[in-house]
């Protein structure tokens, strides 16, 4: 059936499809640009050999970053535009000094290795860095911690890590032929800084391991997910905070906090500072220095001049 329909009204409803097929148009150049930029981005950091977990934090930071602009509605970013979106991060999401690092790095990523141009000097930012000292668990803390976690895989995951002081991407990246039983060693493959280090296995930790062994049989890696491939760091945070909560334990720690621990519970213990650099993979001495204000091995030396007076 044909309707009579006036030129006018053809050229109307022309006019309103043309535009909806401009603005669709528009926006998918737009969209591709964006996934082209990611991709290449993405292709850049595997070429220059960067860890899986780096590539993650920059790509999802350029994301946030591209995001940003593309809202703009602008195709010229220049120093205003980027110095906006850093205050928008500082300000208004409340980025930390590391969130704020990763920012400018991945941005600066884009300028020199991707589009090839110069860095915006918007980039050029000097960042104070906090001096925090790490939050320490005492040895009783942690053997609450690890008493009330019932579950065999998770009570070896978070025994392992303060035992050797593993990183948490270094604890799901173990294979089982990373851990050397008879030498009674770790091999830790492309820690920090793409270093291979060796750690001690403690003996209760590789008591522990072998029934952990024994019940779950790990093919690809030591800790598996449910349906195989790497265990989920979140999983791994989410089990500490239950652990956390039912030790009776208030303290704002996190998996990273057992590192933090092991290195100063070896230096209470008096263990050479070198030693302990070695163990924790740190690039600088300095680095490893931070746990010499929160040790307790000089300062229980000290007498405080109170006890001396009557009180």
């Amino acid at each position: 059936m044909v309707h009579n329909i006036p030129i006018n009204e053809i050229s109307f409803i022309g006019n309103i499809c043309y535009t909806k097929i401009s603005f669709i148009a528009k926006y998918i150049l737009k969209h591709m640009k964006k996934q082209e930029i990611i991709d290449r981005f993405e292709k850049q950091l595997m070429i220059e050999h960067y860890s899986k977990q780096t590539i993650r934090s920059y790509t999802s930071s350029l994301k946030l970053f591209l995001e940003y602009v593309q809202k703009l509605k602008t195709d010229k970013i220049g120093e205003k535009e980027i110095q906006n979106y850093l205050h928008h991060c500082a300000e208004n999401k409340n980025y930390s000094f590391s969130a704020m690092k990763h920012t400018i790095a991945s941005i600066r990523y884009l300028y020199e290795k991707v589009l090839r141009k110069p860095v915006p000097s918007a980039l050029e930012i000097d960042l104070r860095k906090p001096y925090k000292l790490p939050l320490v668990l005492s040895k009783e803390e942690i053997q609450r911690i690890i008493k009330v976690t019932e579950n065999l895989k998770h009570k070896t995951m978070l025994l392992l890590i303060y035992s050797s002081g593993l990183r948490l991407g270094e604890l799901l990246n173990l294979k089982p032929g990373d851990i050397d039983h008879e030498r009674m060693k770790i091999h830790v493959r492309e820690g920090k800084g793409k270093k291979d280090r060796y750690v001690m296995l403690s003996r209760k930790a590789g008591e522990l391991l072998h029934r952990y062994y024994e019940v779950y049989k790990p093919s690809d890696y030591v800790f598996e997910g449910q349906k195989g491939g790497m265990y989920s760091p979140k999983s791994v945070q989410t089990l500490f905070k239950a652990a956390l909560k039912r030790a009776g334990i208030k303290k704002k720690a996190t998996v990273h906090t057992l590192r933090h621990s092991f290195a100063t519970h070896l230096l209470d213990e008096g263990t050479d500072i070198r030693y302990i650099q070695e163990l924790l993979g740190h690039k600088r001495l300095e680095t490893t220095q931070i746990y010499t204000h929160v040790t307790s091995y000089s300062i229980n030396k000290i007498t405080s001049p109170a006890d001396d007076l009557e009180v």
